[in-house]
């Protein structure tokens, strides 16, 4: 068959990078990353942690094909005192606490539970 392989989809090749950045010539404060061997969800994760910033004035994305396993994100922020990848990765800094959080709170949530059933488990 002809069907890529499918790791093909998130392995990078030895001469790839994973981001790459484009400074915009046209529109000031703005540049567009490239993310290789990403798709819509992290994309998307992005976009909206962006948009909560109050020093960016636009980030949108676009993903040219779905066979092409790349994301174009493009982020213009509000001064010339705050560059685009700042904003960046500030953005991935709040996602990762945002996960951390969440991971924490399932885990006590989860510790909670089996303390409070474990009893009616080993009663019946």
């Amino acid at each position: 068959m002809n069907t890529p392989e499918r790791s093909s989809a998130f392995i990078l090749d030895d001469d790839e990078e994973k981001i790459e950045y484009f400074a915009d010539t046209k529109v000031s404060n703005a540049g567009t990353f490239t993310f290789n061997k990403e798709d819509h969800t992290v994309a998307n994760l992005l976009r909206m942690q962006l948009l909560r910033d109050p020093a960016v004035k636009f980030a949108g994305y676009m993903h040219p094909h779905p066979l092409i396993h790349k994301i174009h994100l493009k982020i213009q922020t509000s001064t010339s005192q705050v560059a685009p990848a700042e904003t960046l990765s500030a953005a991935i800094e709040d996602l990762s606490n945002e996960t951390d959080h969440l991971i924490t709170q399932v885990t006590d949530s989860i510790d909670k539970w089996k303390r409070e059933n474990s009893t009616d488990i080993m009663g019946m």
